[in-house]
């Protein structure tokens, strides 16, 4: 009879898409990622084709060379201008909208990886920011059970020491954008990263993304983080807790001292 029950519960499990596979990998075979980790340079999304070189996101005429469409190219140029003008606002600092994925592995806060044999989670410090990927051998959802979300529906495996995860279903430009230059990306991304640590301090992120509608060319994009000095702590906290950047009456982003007062230099 406990046989019988055991083989009818797994039956359930599968016929309502919960994942009977198991992580081939368990705890000792894991990789140590415990500590501190905190983002190498600014928060440029795609450092290798910024332009001008040492430009920062955010900053008027500051931009990058993903592959992108004609369309998207041009909403990307938009956006631009708008940023020149300081009229583009970017949700993050409005404190509108969770970052998403994966503008989530371009956080300037600091950041902490919980990695089991059945999933990994990559958690940045403003919240809420969580990635979950699943490695117990379940697949995406099918798409009568797949929505866009801001992080998407993560499952990945190991390669040895590297994760190696898979992310689709994200909200793409209509909820999350990948940095204040304003680059966004289509719901149909399809997007692959490979997370290693390739020394005793160092984490490296390889990310391919690949979206019909955004991109004509899959975009590799390469980001590593640097672990912390031993005994430093992640503390939460919640922007809108200190919300300096409300919206001004003509749309521009604005920025806020301690007491309330606007202290940006606008256009008359």
């Amino acid at each position: 009879m406990r046989t019988l029950i055991k083989a009818l519960a797994m039956l359930v499990l599968a016929a309502a898409g919960g994942a009977t596979a198991q992580s081939d990998a368990t705890s000792k075979d894991l990789p140590d990622w415990s500590g501190i980790w905190s983002m190498v340079g600014p928060t440029v999304f795609d450092a290798a084709t910024v332009e001008p070189r040492n430009g920062l996101a955010g900053n008027p005429g500051v931009r990058e060379r993903p592959p992108y469409t004609a369309a998207w190219e041009a909403k990307y140029l938009a956006t631009i201008e708008l940023v020149k003008k300081g009229l583009f606002p970017d949700p993050i600092s409005t404190c509108g909208t969770p970052h998403g994925f994966p503008r989530l592995m371009n956080l300037p806060d600091v950041y902490e990886f919980a990695v089991r044999p059945e999933q990994t989670w990559i958690i940045g410090e403003n919240g809420p920011s969580i990635l979950r990927v699943y490695t117990d051998g379940r697949a995406h959802p099918g798409p009568d059970d797949l929505w866009p979300t801001f992080t998407g529906d993560s499952v990945g495996r190991w390669e040895g020491d590297t994760l190696v995860f898979d992310t689709i279903g994200i909200k793409g430009e209509d909820g999350t954008i990948l940095d204040r230059t304003g680059l966004t990306l289509s719901q149909q991304a399809h997007i692959v990263t490979r997370l290693r640590k390739i020394d005793a301090e160092t984490l490296e992120a390889e990310i391919l993304i690949e979206d019909p509608l955004a991109l004509t060319a899959p975009w590799r994009v390469t980001k590593r983080y640097r672990k912390q000095a031993g005994g430093s702590r992640a503390y939460d906290y919640a922007c809108a807790e200190n919300n300096r950047n409300p919206i001004g009456a003509n749309g521009e982003t604005l920025t806020l001292d301690a007491d309330g007062n606007v202290i940006d230099i606008l256009d008359e």
